[in-house]
């Protein structure tokens, strides 16, 4: 087995790269990471540089791959590290370049060690591929974005530090219908989410769900309009530009799902999401017109009435967000990994690690507290 470093997804076969990880993660496919890299948004103008590494037996069989950036900035990955790179700068070192593996502007937990089944020395290998390569590149740093629980041991026993954070997930309990879904919350609360789904009825608006097959380029003009909208009141565009969801809605259209909210024929908002085998995931949103709790309806409760109706396991609606609670979302712990090639400062973000790890503790068990199911009866 040998590894090797791929300065483009192109360039590794996507029928391979693909039977990596089958259909369970649609932002990890060689069509989302091609898509991200023909048009524009993923190339070293943006600051995301591949380095993709990947292991071959000596027949050249891919057996694994981690996907792999050289960044210029932190931008697009949500977990934070600006202050670390403010304290080098402040230090007289240099923070950027850095290499991430993650999956761009995409933060949901999934794999980055990359293989049909899991091995454990084939992801020490690909683990151990990229800190060689962080060793003997100018970069600062080498940081994994999301990884999975399975991956996490692997990594702290290369010597990578752990650090840990937190989403909102929604699970699916075998719900018939969104009724039966809202009857497991306690009177307040289901009275709050009926409150918020009525305000968006009065108002005359309905929700229509598409993917790829039914998007045309009319469609998704509306869509990236409403998104454009919303970025730019936060002073910014979108990561993602319109020819890369046309193109990801050509190449997975099975993946790619739009819900479009409407008043009469004209669009006020709108939510993208991604498929996976068993997982929903929330992507981006945006409006023209400010609804009450038109947001919590479209970006939330569509997503949930869609799992509902398919039978889909899992809801990840993105990062952030305590409002999600109260709209029958969990706090699950996420987790990054870290190396930095400067050990003194390695050792004292790692003791920032380790207390952020105890605010992030109490941090989930205070949210959990304000949970809208019913408590148990104490028997």
């Amino acid at each position: 087995m040998h590894t090797e470093v791929q300065e483009s997804i192109l360039d590794i076969q996507a029928d391979h790269w693909n039977s990596l990880i089958g259909n369970r993660y649609p932002f990890l496919s060689h069509e989302f990471l091609a898509a991200a890299e023909e048009t524009g948004c993923v190339c070293p103008e943006t600051g995301w540089t591949a380095r993709h590494i990947v292991a071959r037996n000596q027949d050249g069989r891919l057996l694994g791959a981690l996907p792999l950036y050289e960044k210029t900035h932190s931008w697009g990955e949500f977990v934070f590290d600006w202050s670390w790179a403010q304290a080098y700068q402040q230090a007289g070192y240099e923070y950027y370049p850095k290499l991430v593996s993650a999956t761009p502007f995409t933060p949901a937990p999934s794999p980055r060690l990359l293989m049909a089944e899991y091995d454990a020395e084939l992801a020490g290998t690909l683990i151990e591929a990229a800190l060689d390569y962080a060793k003997r590149s100018a970069c600062s740093s080498l940081h994994f974005q999301f990884p999975t629980d399975e991956e996490i041991e692997p990594m702290r026993a290369a010597g990578l530090m752990i650090r840990k954070d937190c989403q909102f997930h929604w699970h699916n309990n075998n719900y018939e219908n969104f009724d039966q879904f809202l009857a497991t919350f306690s009177a307040a609360k289901r009275k709050k989410a009926k409150r918020d789904r009525r305000h968006v009825a009065e108002e005359g608006i309905q929700f229509r769900w598409m993917d790829g097959h039914q998007l045309d380029d009319e469609t998704w003009r509306k869509v990236y309009e409403l998104i454009s909208i919303t970025f730019m009141r936060r002073g910014s565009l979108p990561y993602f530009s319109f020819d890369f969801f046309k193109e990801v809605s050509r190449r997975l259209p099975d993946s790619i799902l739009v819900v479009l909210a409407e008043r009469g024929s004209n669009p006020v908002g709108t939510a993208v999401f991604y498929r996976g085998a068993n997982t929903l995931y929330g992507r981006y949103w945006g409006c023209n017109e400010e609804v009450n709790a038109l947001h919590f309806e479209t970006c939330y409760y569509q997503g949930i009435g869609y799992c509902i109706a398919n039978g889909i396991r899992k809801f990840e609606p993105g990062t952030q967000g305590e409002h999600k609670i109260s709209r029958g979302f969990s706090p699950v712990p996420t987790w990054s990994a870290h190396w930095l090639e400067h050990p003194q400062f390695f050792a004292a973000i790692e003791r920032y690690v380790d207390e952020e790890k105890k605010h992030i503790d109490h941090y989930i068990e205070a949210v959990d507290s304000h949970s809208p199911y019913k408590k148990p009866s104490v028997k």
